[in-house]
């Protein structure tokens, strides 16, 4: 085919190489636009190729299973549709750790022999949290004592996901901070200078010991202009002893007594999911997100463009997903069924009920 239209031809290549629905096309520049969505090098490249080749009056030779004349191009993966053309690749995974890797120190059943196959596999994977109060070196000691050997590398917090958000946002910047270890860490690792006077932004994370002396500060640093950021909107927190106040309560408190809102970087935000594909290397419409929460895990996967799977080891069962407008791709009981298949966690279901809500 050979065409005067190079607008229309880029316009339909990006929609069929890269259907991302946080980035929908056209771009004025195919292969550079894209890389919002396109993040592998390699996959940019393919699209440059294919572009330059359809404009030259090319096309390669349909793959198996694709429309007549047509070019080979991915598409959206999920639910055991086989995927042919460019740069096939195996399914990546973001998963929560809280119900569906453990109980607070206990081992979910199977899940070490899940995060075990992952590895032995080279399956690219991310562990989740909306914790703020651990790096993820203190998270990987307490997994490990727990059973299961997660590389701080592959770990993923509420914590790390706002201090890239504030990195790209205003690099150099200050905050005054209420939280912990976990969040004044990453904090100074992106360079913040950590301070109480007129600081750029109030961010607001979980600690077990807040003080109505730093909740105080934070209430006249936004009334005086500080932006208002918070690590994740979780209202309460579970302890031995019942139910604690998180971020989310106190975030709520601010709120009411300066009207100011914050700005939440932590689940159910889809740019926690963003943040964590870039640092893992990996594309959305190739990797699956497991969680144990509908409104959080569930909803924010997809909203990033990820396939989903919902877990009833933890708080959401059959009957209250039920109460949700949207569902999960599928429903397993833990992630102990992923085993023996984490290279296609979709594969069975061309030859057996799909577990859905």
């Amino acid at each position: 085919m050979v065409t005067d239209e190079p607008d229309a031809v880029h316009e339909a290549l990006c929609g069929l190489l890269c259907p991302d629905p946080l980035h929908p096309g056209p771009w004025p520049i195919p292969w550079a636009a894209d890389s919002r969505a396109c993040e592998d090098e390699r996959e940019q490249a393919d699209l440059e190729r294919a572009y330059r080749h359809l404009i030259a009056g090319w096309r390669p030779s349909p793959a198996a299973g694709s429309a007549p004349g047509r070019p080979a191009v991915r598409s959206r993966r999920g639910r055991g549709d086989s995927v042919a053309g460019v740069n096939d690749k195996p399914w990546n995974y973001l998963m929560d750790m809280d119900g569906v890797l453990v109980h607070e120190e206990h081992l979910v059943p199977g899940a070490d022999v899940f995060v075990s196959e992952l590895r032995e596999s080279g399956i690219g994977f991310m562990v989740l949290t909306n914790n703020s109060i651990y790096t993820p070196r203190d998270l990987r000691a307490r997994l490990k004592r727990s059973g299961l050997d997660i590389p701080e590398e592959s770990i993923w917090t509420s914590a790390l996901a706002t201090a890239r958000f504030l990195k790209e946002q205003r690099p150099g910047g200050s905050a005054y901070v209420v939280g912990e270890s976990g969040l004044t860490t990453a904090l100074h690792g992106i360079g913040y200078v950590l301070t109480d006077r007129d600081p750029d932004y109030v961010v607001l994370g979980e600690t077990r010991t807040y003080s109505f002396e730093a909740i105080t500060r934070a209430i006249r640093l936004v009334e005086s202009g500080a932006r208002f950021i918070a690590t994740n909107p979780d209202e309460k927190g579970p302890s031995r002893e019942g139910s604690l106040p998180a971020t989310g309560a106190v975030a709520a408190l601010i709120e009411r007594a300066t009207g100011r809102a914050p700005y939440y970087v932590g689940k159910p935000n889809p740019l926690m999911m963003r943040s964590a594909l870039r640092t893992l290397g990996a594309h959305s419409e190739s990797t699956v997100m497991i969680g144990d929460r509908m409104d959080t895990d569930v909803r924010s996967g997809l909203e990033a463009g990820l396939e989903t799977l919902l877990v009833l080891s933890g708080i959401s069962g059959r009957q209250t997903a039920e109460l949700f407008p949207y569902r999960p791709t599928k429903v397993l009981d833990s992630v102990a069924d992923l085993v023996g298949r984490t290279g296609d966690p979709f594969g069975d279901q061309g030859a057996e009920e799909a577990q859905h809500v």
